[in-house]
């Protein structure tokens, strides 16, 4: 759980999380949202998936990355996330998305 905590102290690492909380990402999807060189964010996704807040799927040359829904340390972010203005944010951004997607469907 330490792990956990450490790693979601990190801005860079709860906005990933962000990001995911969308979907599953390779980590060139993930590196465009960000200003940020590769070995970077590559740091960065290491600590979070070492502190079990993602899964690892490798498809032929990618490899995917999603949340782990089932760590309690994401119920626990989740929890928080209503705190974070930036967070609430891309919640916002998310649920207009997913409204013009039915409407368009």
């Amino acid at each position: 759980m330490e792990k956990a905590f450490k790693a979601l102290a990190s801005t860079p690492r709860r906005r990933i999380l962000n990001h995911l909380a969308g979907g599953p990402m390779t980590v060139g999807e993930i590196a465009s949202k960000f200003d940020m060189a590769m070995p970077s964010i590559s740091k960065h996704i290491a600590v979070l998936h070492d502190a079990g807040l993602l899964h690892r799927q490798k498809r032929g040359q990618e490899v995917i990355y999603s949340i782990a829904g089932d760590n309690l340390a994401n119920s626990l972010y989740a929890f928080l996330t209503p705190f974070c203005p930036e967070a609430r944010a891309l919640a916002a951004e998310r649920k207009l998305q997913r409204a013009a997607e039915e409407d368009g469907a």
